[in-house]
């Protein structure tokens, strides 16, 4: 009965475990389409992205401390239909705002013969510098307030952070209570291997619901004139979100009716510690009695023994050390983790879809097998404390030394007209909107602030049909093609298509190293993932055990989970070439990167974070 009774608690637990890595993971994989559907920056994206963080940290300490001492598989499970709930109240804002509006010159209407000119020429306007418009705030402004719709999605993030709050401490400790000691690591490294493997889901339906067009089955696809590897191009992300909240929903029923606590495993006593633990475990004369989680106390006899309890963890050295390694591993894992989808698709110019697909099927995979590895080589070689504190520096080391490579890995900038090129007869590239003006085109009434891109027959994108100087054109949709286009320049066929130029050769080249690398890097740096964290939980008090990873995890969310996303996305803000433009005014979504500056932003940061861990893991 016991052993069904705990194989039961690790199924649940699993299957918790994958629902939230799923949602959570998923939540990454839709940032592009988050940012271009509202507009925002990728900083504010960070604030989102953190903001689970904030409803971890809003009640992890309390939950960890009473929750221990209470129904431990219902706490989880009302966790779980909290986690749900906050899931569908992400994706409630598409269902409100309205259809997705983006920047265009082409026709859309296969029925009408009208194709409106790119480059028109009106004198009855008046243009604050030559060739130029200037900026009016667009009609049905007073509705645009929708875009703020980014707020329930934030809101919803708060939510499912306060839902996953019990799922970790309170289910690892349970595990490790009632698991004999020998199984212990090989179950946590089981569960630990599920919320990877969560991931791999996520970041495939991520890559599934970013092919699909964010306003499907309200909009005729043949009017849509841009493609998913379009800077523009918002997938369905609201749809992953509903059936993440499903299975999430679907993971809360096993915990219901799984009993309070089970018998202690025969080879194992939970009020007894070995002799390396008890060199490790630091005994305070204020712990002189501990409420077992089957005991019932009062809330009032609870309380009075927190501080005490947190004291006496906070001046555990070991415990403190192990706590500024994983805040700074996580720092560098986060911002890494948050954005490099992004950063496959602007570094190596790849669709959404595709970058989401390769991070489900070659990276996640490989964190997964190195978390497992690394529980079972504990298991079979029998690491003691010192063991797996030598095993996981080790792995940190060369972690931090391999990624010192990826600095060798870079593409250059897209050829963009007036932002990473100059137009013909100017010596200088200019970044400023304002200062791109030539001959070619400035006879024409163009707007600076557009994003509706077209690749001219000679290779080089220009921001717009009516920046390279087009003056007519002819299909519909997809297939519009633009002619008598005074800037492409090329003789005797100035013609341009919509969307960027292809320009991946060098990236095509250096992809597959890149990939490569990231997938040994992540694979070292996992295996260590296990018996770091089976550390944390021998070198404390068995009493302290829930409170300790509930802390842990605190500490982790407040100084790594909240602020990483958000100078991360800062970070990479600077290196933005081109804004888009709200329809009211203001700057909105990102369109083009300096992707030489991105990338070395990127991973200098991460870099340092590695550096920094490996030199407190060597004093510990």
């Amino acid at each position: 009965m016991h052993y069904t009774n705990t194989f039961m608690f690790l199924l649940a637990l699993s299957f918790a475990y994958f629902a939230k890595a799923l949602s959570g993971s998923y939540m990454k994989s839709t940032i592009t389409q988050l940012e271009r559907r509202f507009d925002i920056p990728s900083y504010l994206i960070g604030v989102i992205d953190g903001s689970f963080e904030i409803g971890n940290l809003l009640v992890i300490a309390f939950v960890s401390y009473f929750g221990a001492k209470l129904h431990r598989p219902k706490i989880i499970a009302v966790g779980c239909v909290l986690m749900s709930i906050g899931t569908f109240i992400i994706a409630l804002p598409h269902f409100i705002i309205g259809r997705y509006e983006f920047e265009t010159s082409v026709r859309r209407d296969q029925n009408s013969s009208f194709n409106p000119a790119p480059c028109r020429v009106d004198s009855s306007v008046d243009r604050t510098q030559a060739g130029k418009v200037p900026h009016v705030p667009a009609a049905g402004c007073e509705g645009e307030s929708n875009l703020f719709m980014w707020i329930y999605v934030l809101l919803g993030n708060v939510l499912r952070g306060i839902g996953e709050t019990p799922v970790q401490p309170l289910g690892i400790s349970y595990i490790d209570d009632f698991a004999s000691e020998e199984n212990a690591a090989l179950y946590v490294g089981c569960v630990q291997t599920i919320s990877v493997v969560g991931p791999v889901f996520g970041y495939l339906l991520g890559s599934l619901c970013a092919k699909i067009y964010v306003d499907i089955g309200f909009v005729k696809m043949e009017t849509i004139s841009i493609t998913p590897a379009d800077s523009r191009w918002v997938g369905a992300w609201w749809l992953g979100y509903l059936i993440a909240g499903v299975i999430t929903l679907i993971s809360a029923i096993p915990f219901w009716f799984l009993p309070r606590s089970l018998p202690v495993a025969g080879t194992r006593l939970s009020d007894k510690c070995t002799q390396e633990q008890t060199s490790f475990i630091k005994h305070s004369p204020s712990l002189k009695h501990k409420y077992p989680a089957d005991e019932h106390t009062s809330f009032i006899e609870m309380a009075k023994d927190f501080i005490p309890t947190l004291k006496s963890l906070l001046t555990h050295p070991v415990y403190l050390i192990y706590l500024c390694v994983t805040v700074i591993q996580l720092n560098s894992l986060i911002g890494m983790v948050t954005y490099k989808p992004k950063y496959i698709e602007q570094h190596f110019r790849q669709s959404a879809s595709k970058a989401n697909f390769l991070m489900g099927v070659i990276n996640i995979p490989a964190v997964a097998l190195g978390m497992f590895s690394g529980g079972l080589l504990m298991k079979r070689l029998k690491l003691n404390i010192m063991g797996a504190a030598r095993f996981a520096f080790s792995t940190s080391l060369i972690g931090y030394i391999l990624s010192l490579f990826f600095f060798a890995m870079s593409c250059e900038n897209a050829k963009v007209a007036g932002v990473t090129l100059p137009y013909d007869g100017l010596d200088e590239i200019s970044y400023d909107q304002h200062s791109a003006v030539t001959s070619c085109y400035s006879g024409c009434f163009c707007s600076l602030s557009d994003w509706d891109p077209v690749c001219g027959e000679n290779g080089i994108t220009y921001v717009s049909p009516c920046l390279a100087g087009c003056t007519a054109s002819s299909g519909s949709g997809k297939n519009t093609v633009f002619s008598n286009c005074s800037c492409v320049g090329v003789a005797g066929n100035f013609t341009a298509s919509t969307g960027q130029c292809l320009h991946k050769d060098d990236c095509d080249n250096m992809f597959p190293y890149f990939l490569a690398l990231s997938v040994i890097t992540s694979f070292i740096i996992s295996l260590g993932g296990t018996p770091g964290y089976m550390l944390l939980i021998r070198c404390i008090k068995p009493q302290l055990k829930s409170l300790a990873l509930g802390f842990h995890a605190l500490a982790t969310r407040t100084l790594a989970g909240i602020p990483a996303p958000i100078y991360f996305g800062a970070i990479i803000d600077t290196t933005c070439l081109k804004w888009g433009q709200k329809r009211c005014g203001g700057l909105g979504a990102c369109r083009i990167y300096n992707t030489t500056a991105y990338s070395h932003e990127k991973l200098e940061k991460s870099a340092k974070h590695h550096k920094s861990e490996v030199r407190l893991y060597s004093k510990a």
